[in-house]
């Protein structure tokens, strides 16, 4: 496990929540803070990036890279818990109703409206980006990591939300409320 330093920037959508909404509650914005790299051969030495979630009127989410392999598919998704030493201590991708059946691969339950997928191609330099937005917030129960995986999101049933292996993990830090 290396831990890599991540560039942070603040970031604010003020046409995502209304005038009123704004005053009286700010948005619960989570940034990532570091990167766990659990496999060095699909994230190298020097590769970098960078998740923000907000939720207030639905939730937005964007993830960039750069560094990574060039024209390579990846696939990420928001997880339930931070980062650790071994690749699942990440937890289950986050859902807003959660599938009482873990790992989650019907895709009535492992989907985008239902989960965030931030699934990426990095260009020919081996950067990315990826937003998300869903119609519901986090509320109280909010998630602890980004995770990268190995490829782009399966959808088919006994298959979805799946995406290989995890390559890398973000850790996500919310304001106080």
């Amino acid at each position: 496990m290396r831990i890599v330093p991540l560039i942070l920037a603040a970031v604010t959508v003020p046409a995502l929540w209304p005038a009123e909404a704004a005053a009286e509650r700010s948005p619960q914005v989570g940034a990532g803070s570091s990167v766990v790299r659990y496999r060095s051969d699909l994230v190298p030495d020097g590769a970098a990036a960078r998740a923000v979630t907000a939720s207030a009127s639905g939730t937005l989410t964007t993830l960039s890279v750069r560094g990574l392999l060039p024209g390579r598919e990846y696939g990420a998704h928001v997880h339930t818990k931070p980062c650790g030493a071994a690749p699942t201590d990440s937890g289950p991708h986050y859902q807003h109703v959660a599938d009482p059946a873990q790992p989650s691969t019907d895709p009535a339950s492992a989907n985008p409206r239902n989960e965030i997928w931030l699934d990426f191609t990095t260009s020919p330099s081996g950067n990315g980006f990826a937003v998300s937005h869903v119609n519901w917030t986090y509320g109280d129960r909010r998630p602890g990591s980004v995770v990268i995986h190995e490829t782009h999101t399966h959808t088919d049933p006994g298959h979805a939300g799946t995406a290989g292996g995890r390559l890398a993990c973000l850790n996500l830090q919310f304001e106080p409320r």
